[in-house]
């Protein structure tokens, strides 16, 4: 079958849809498969509680059976955007209003759309600028035009306890007039980075002086999730930010919400390719969410439920690796939010990509690090001795699947 260059970039392999196949093929194994691979969230009983009340009383509010009965406009639920943007001013006194906001079907959609409005061909070839490798598994491929992305290589600092923590390398960071856009996700997937509001403020300059906007993904941040474990973070939006969050982290991935915030000119555009592209985005997930936040649960339950949970998760999943796998050679990213850890086995005898056929074999499933370095070239050693670990999961299946993962990387290191 002959295809367009359209169609051949993108029925092509992808590390997203390997991620997605192996998520879908986990749960169809049951226990045959320990799933600490994708980003599926937990189910944590509290939230099924709140998720079930809401949904209660939108059915018996009407706004439920409207929502699956109509389109919203291409911009989104015009109700959510409204309390959404008083959301906004009254908790972090944002110059917000229903213009500055659209919602997508989820936030995969929403970096589709930003990185080809922002860079690709056009007067001149832009690129997309991650400060921070690695990056998000999904951005790689989102790309219509080839060659979209430039990843900076970090500076590493190593911590106490076979810990390290990777940091914007600002005296190599290279920007020039072939950037259109600066991403960064906040906390960092896959490694559970929280970059500084010092960095993010260094970021927003330098966009700034370039006239480029800064994107920063915030699917596991603040204010919600607030998957985030250190007190050293702040929310931050100006009109030069585009600000993607996503219900999904909550717990409900399935209604595929994701939220941008970012000025009208460019609100306007995303509202266009969602008309153009979906017609309209999905309305259930933002008539569960409005209800959450017209009684402050979706603050307080990110705040005292989501976060804590996680952080706990974290924790537990931390003194398990070091327990089990003793290696000096052996080291985890410091956990300041999301639910993955970032698994570094230096001078590992064998690829990550063989580490994850080995380890898949014995009824885990990872995620290969090298799948995690957009724009980054694969001579670095280091882009192949990294894994990515979904802590997220049931406490027996986390303890079992670090007893797998020590079993197979325990011989290899001491090679």
């Amino acid at each position: 079958m002959t295809y367009s260059d359209f169609g051949n970039k993108f029925t092509r392999h992808a590390g997203i849809t390997q991620l997605m196949d192996d998520l879908d093929e986990g749960i169809r194994a049951g226990d045959e498969m320990i799933m600490l691979g994708g980003g599926n969230p937990a189910q944590i009983p509290e939230m099924t509680e709140i998720f079930e009340q809401h949904l209660r009383t939108s059915l018996e509010n009407s706004q439920l059976l409207n929502a699956l009965c109509n389109y919203d406009a291409p911009q989104g639920n015009k109700a959510f955007i409204s309390n959404l943007a008083h959301f906004f001013r009254e908790q972090f006194h944002w110059d917000i209003n229903e213009e500055n906001i659209a919602l997508t079907n989820g936030s995969q959609s929403a970096f589709f759309y930003l990185f080809n409005l922002f860079a690709g061909k056009g007067k001149n070839h832009k690129r997309v600028l991650f400060p921070l490798a690695p990056e998000y598994i999904g951005y790689e491929d989102s790309g219509i035009n080839e060659d979209l992305f430039i990843g900076n290589k970090p500076s590493i600092e190593f911590l106490a306890d076979r810990q390290f923590k990777y940091h914007v390398d600002f005296e190599n960071l290279s920007l020039d007039e072939s950037i259109g856009l600066i991403c960064v996700s906040r906390p960092t997937n896959p490694t559970g980075n929280v970059i500084t509001d010092h960095e993010i403020g260094k970021l927003s300059q330098l966009a700034k002086q370039h006239q480029i906007p800064l994107l920063i993904d915030n699917a596991y941040g603040l204010p919600f999730p607030n998957l985030v474990f250190t007190e050293q973070a702040s929310p931050f939006w100006d009109d030069n930010t585009i600000l993607c969050l996503s219900l999904s982290k909550l717990g409900l991935p399935g209604t595929r919400c994701g939220i941008v915030v970012a000025k009208p000119e460019t609100i306007k555009a995303i509202s266009n390719l969602s008309g153009i592209i979906s017609l309209s985005p999905g309305s259930v997930g933002p008539a569960l969410a409005n209800e959450m936040l017209k009684d402050n649960s979706l603050l307080d339950a990110s705040n005292n439920i989501i976060r804590p949970f996680y952080q706990h998760k974290s924790q537990q999943a931390m003194a398990w690796l070091q327990q089990a796998i003793p290696s000096s050679k052996f080291r985890i990213h410091k956990s300041e939010g999301a639910m993955f850890l970032w698994l570094w086995f230096e001078d590992l005898p064998i690829s990550d990509k063989q580490l994850y056929q080995q380890l898949k074999q014995q009824g885990l499933l990872i995620v290969p690090g090298s799948y995690f370095f957009p724009g980054v070239s694969n001579n670095w050693r280091h882009t192949q001795e990294c894994i990515r670990l979904n802590f997220a999961q049931s406490e027996a299946n986390v303890k079992r699947g670090i007893e797998i993962l020590a079993s197979v990387v325990n011989p290899l290191l001491a090679e």
